[in-house]
């Protein structure tokens, strides 16, 4: 059952960053160096704070609808805890170099919630001039705070002073005007009076002068001090190493979407169906993937796989549909491999099953891999029939393993280009419609020759063989637009890993040997002739039986229409 499409994008997604985990794991940790770097680089700022209680003095008011409650108001007190006259009061006491300015900006305030209480924190590099620097600041505003409540309660005292002067004098001059006044006159009555009064005002002036003079003025207190900082507050090595790591793990994660993105490679079957929009018909693994010339054991566990290969191909062939080819999207021997397990699965079933080879080898050491494979004969194949120097029945070579299958070689390379757009192809093939069940073109790939797209324009159904590390979505995408202009049906792709080619290490001797006539229409001496194929050890681990078959080549089909 097809996965929905969350699930597919979350595996594509997690198997890209599974496959570049070495990018993540690079990035990150040049994430923690930097921040590492970037910790030992930046300079250390030292911390030491100040704790002051505030008190209210006489001249404290809070403003309306203040944050702060109580008659202070504390965000006021904090503005000018780093005012200019403080900073002035603090570089004194320091006796710094440093401007006020300079001293004010290293200062900060805070005021803890529900108290009454100012925080003086001072930064500085040296752990030592971090504390000096609190302290003085503390004291500074003790002593500023202070200052201005003793101008202020002078500035009443002296306002009192005056007042108590001028009433005195006016009492005087009610006293003088009494003394010469008539006894029980309304006069003495006024003058009485106004004396009284003065006498209250002047004593209430007098109690209020003696108040203020004894009053003792305290704008606040430190209730703790500052202390010498042992580590530094700035940088947090542990916050900017994390956060390097962290910043490096998202460009890593990042850099291998980008290279998952624009990386042109297959390398799961979920590329190529994901990717290239292919059907995935099998997957080979490591586990089952033969050699490059092997054909597999029906019961292992790559011939399981092209079994299943054969029942999904079988299921999706018309009822006309004889002919498949097999191609590759890259340069190799995957669609050797796979044509040849296909035919040869196909066969198992007892149908007649014919295959053809018609991709010419990249290798010169090992020219005829078809006939390595099965056992048998390297010459005459497909090129001698196309060129006219044999006819069908010659080139058809029945295999011992697998009587069900024949197998037409690729023949002498030397004269195979040109050939497979021939008119003598086309009724070579319209031949085997008739004697075959089926038959399975071995192509070459779509990227190396133009062929592919003429073989499959012969066929009924097209089989992509994707070698994985090798092919390229470019190439996948290319293999499927040649195979829908030529209106041939693609079943599917059958992916594999990159192929191992071990070469052989002495030359492959055939399994059968048949006489090359002179003539191309030499006719065959008896009605049947007897082939013995010898079994031998192959490459592959696959050992052949020992057995003799015979063949006969006067009932594999009769010539075709140039050799009669």
């Amino acid at each position: 059952m097809e996965p929905s499409r969350p699930s597919s994008d979350l595996s594509h997604y997690l198997g890209a960053f599974r496959r570049h985990w070495w990018i993540a794991l690079v990035a990150t940790g040049a994430g923690l160096g930097g921040g590492t770097v970037l910790t030992q680089a930046m300079p250390k700022v030292y911390e030491s704070s100040a704790s002051v209680l505030v008190e209210p003095v006489g001249q404290d008011t809070n403003a309306q609808g203040g944050r702060t409650k109580g008659a202070v108001n504390l965000d006021t007190e904090a503005q000018l805890v780093g005012s200019g006259a403080v900073a002035v009061k603090a570089a004194t006491l320091l006796r710094s170099d440093q401007s006020p300015i300079e001293l004010a900006k290293s200062v900060s305030v805070q005021v803890p919630a529900n108290t009454t209480v100012l925080v003086i924190t001072v930064r500085s590099d040296d752990p030592r001039k971090a504390q000096a620097g609190s302290h003085a600041f503390a004291e500074a505003y003790l002593r500023n705070r202070e200052e201005s409540a003793r101008a202020q309660l002078d500035r009443q005292i002296k306002s009192l002073n005056l007042k108590v002067r001028q009433l005195t004098t006016v009492l005087a001059g009610i006293n003088a005007k009494l003394a010469i006044a008539p006894k029980d006159s309304p006069i003495a009555g006024n003058l009485q009076s106004l004396r009284n009064n003065s006498q209250n005002q002047l004593n209430s002036l007098t109690g209020r002068l003696n108040e203020l003079t004894t009053t003792m003025v305290g704008g606040g207190s430190i209730i703790s001090d500052s202390r010498l900082p042992e580590t530094p507050s700035s940088p947090n090595t542990l916050l900017n190493v994390g956060t390097g790591g962290m910043l490096g793990l998202l460009l890593g994660l990042s850099l291998a979407y980008l290279r998952e993105r624009f990386d042109r490679r297959l390398v799961t079957p979920n590329d190529v169906r994901d990717r290239g929009r292919v059907p995935v018909l099998a997957a080979l693994d490591e586990r089952s993937t033969p050699h490059f010339d092997d054909v597999l054991q029906p019961y292992g566990p790559g011939g399981r796989v092209f079994n299943r290969l054969r029942n999904e191909v079988l299921a999706s062939l018309g009822e006309r549909d004889q002919i498949i080819v097999v191609t590759g999207t890259s340069r190799g021997s995957a669609s050797t491999l796979v044509a040849a397990n296909l035919a040869a699965a196909l066969a198992r079933t007892g149908s007649e099953v014919v295959l053809i080879g018609a991709h010419l080898p990249d290798s010169v050491i090992d020219a005829a891999p078809l006939a390595r494979m099965f056992g048998v004969s390297a010459m005459p194949g497909l090129s001698d029939l196309l060129a006219g120097r044999v006819g069908l029945p010659r080139a058809l070579q029945r295999t011992p393993r697998i009587p069900s299958l024949r197998v037409i070689t690729t023949g002498g390379t030397a004269t195979a280009a040109g050939l497979m757009q021939s008119q003598r192809l086309r009724d070579t093939l319209q031949a085997l419609r008739k004697q075959s069940g089926y038959v399975v073109i071995e192509a070459p790939s779509t990227s190396s020759s133009a062929d592919a797209q003429s073989l499959a324009s012969l066929a009924d159904a097209a089989i992509l063989a994707v070698e994985l590390h090798r092919s390229q979505r470019p190439a996948l995408l290319d293999a499927t637009d040649q195979l829908q202009r030529v209106g041939t049906r693609l079943l599917g792709a059958v992916v594999l890993p990159r192929l191992t080619v071990t070469r052989p290490s002495e030359p492959a001797e055939p399994a059968v040997s048949l006489p090359v006539p002179d003539a191309v229409d030499a006719p065959l001496e008896g009605p049947t002739q007897q082939l013995s194929f010898a079994g031998r050890q192959r490459p592959g681990g696959t050992e052949n039986q020992d057995a003799t078959a015979i063949i006969d080549l006067s009932s594999a089909g009769a010539a075709d229409g140039d050799d009669k």
